[in-house]
C-alpha cells in the first residue's frame, strides 16, 4: 500500500478512503476496495475484499504492563471473500480483523514479538509472545467462541520455527507438548517482518494459523528505515 498525507484521507462515519482505496460498512460486511500500485515493479493492483463478520468484539487488551500498546480483536471469527481483476484472483474461506493502536513508538516499547491467528473448529485462538525492551517476556493467549466472547487460557510452551530463507528473521510459536510445530509457507521475508502459514498444535487439535514474527531492533536501525520507502512509497499533502 501507498502511505499519503492529509489531503488524501478522508474519514466519515461508516467510511474511511486512503488516496483511490477505501473500506465501508455496507449492511453487515466490511467492504474493501483497493486501487494500488504495486511497488518495486510498478504493477496494479485492483479488486474487492468482502469481510463478514460472525460477530463484532468491543474489547481490547493492553501489550505492555504501562498500558500504551492495545490490541482490539475486532472480528475474532469471519467470512472473507476476495474477488480481484488485477491480478486475476478470486477465493473465499475464513477470516479475522484486528487493530493495534499505541501513544509511542512501538520499536521504544519491545524488541520483538511472535504473533498468531489460529482457525479452530469451533472458534478461533489468538496468541501473543511479547519480548518488550524493559522487563520480562509476556505473553497473552486468548480463544475466541463462534459469538466472539473471549476467554483467556494458559499459552501452551514456545518452540522454535525456521528461520527465514533471505532475511534470517528468528521465527517462534507456541504448541503443546507431544504435537509438532512447522512452517507451512512463508508469505513475506522483509528485513524486519515475517509472515507465514503455520500448523501447530492447541486444544487437541492440528490448528493452521496465520503467523507473524516482527523485530524492532531491525525496524529501528538505518539501514533498514533506509529501505522502507521502497516497500511502501509516501505520498505527501
Amino acid at each position: 500500500m501507498t502511505e499519503r498525507g492529509r489531503n488524501g484521507v478522508q474519514r466519515e462515519g461508516e467510511r474511511l478512503c486512503i488516496g483511490p482505496s477505501s473500506l465501508r460498512w455496507e449492511n453487515d460486511a466490511l467492504i474493501i476496495d483497493i486501487d494500488e500500485v504495486g511497488v518495486p515493479l510498478p504493477t496494479r493492483l485492483r479488486g474487492q475484499v468482502r469481510l463478514y463478520p460472525s460477530t463484532i468484539n468491543t474489547e481490547d487488551f493492553a501489550l505492555d504492563a504501562a498500558g500504551r500498546h492495545r490490541w482490539w480483536p475486532i472480528a475474532p471469527t469471519a467470512r472473507v471473500e476476495v474477488d480481484f481483476t488485477n491480478p486475476n484472483l478470486r477465493w473465499s474461506g475464513p477470516g479475522y480483523m484486528d487493530s493495534n493502536r499505541g501513544s509511542e513508538p512501538l520499536e521504544e516499547a519491545f524488541q520483538s514479538w511472535d504473533w498468531s491467528r489460529a482457525e479452530l473448529d469451533q472458534g478461533a485462538a489468538v496468541l501473543y509472545d511479547l519480548r518488550p525492551r524493559n522487563g520480562q517476556d509476556s505473553a497473552l493467549a486468548l480463544r475466541f467462541d463462534k459469538t466472539g466472547r473471549a476467554e483467556a487460557f494458559d499459552p501452551p510452551p514456545r518452540v522454535p520455527l525456521s528461520t527465514t530463507l533471505v532475511w534470517r528473521i528468528d521465527r517462534q510459536t507456541q504448541c503443546e507438548p507431544g504435537q509438532k510445530a512447522r512452517v507451512v509457507q512463508t508469505l513475506e521475508d522483509t528485513p524486519f517482518y515475517a509472515r507465514s502459514v503455520v500448523e501447530t498444535g492447541l486444544f487437541g487439535e492440528r490448528a493452521l494459523s496465520v503467523h507473524e514474527s516482527l523485530c524492532l531492533d531491525r525496524f529501528s536501525s538505518n539501514w533498514v528505515k533506509v529501505l522502507l520507502p521502497f516497500r511502501m512509497p509516501r505520498i505527501s499533502g
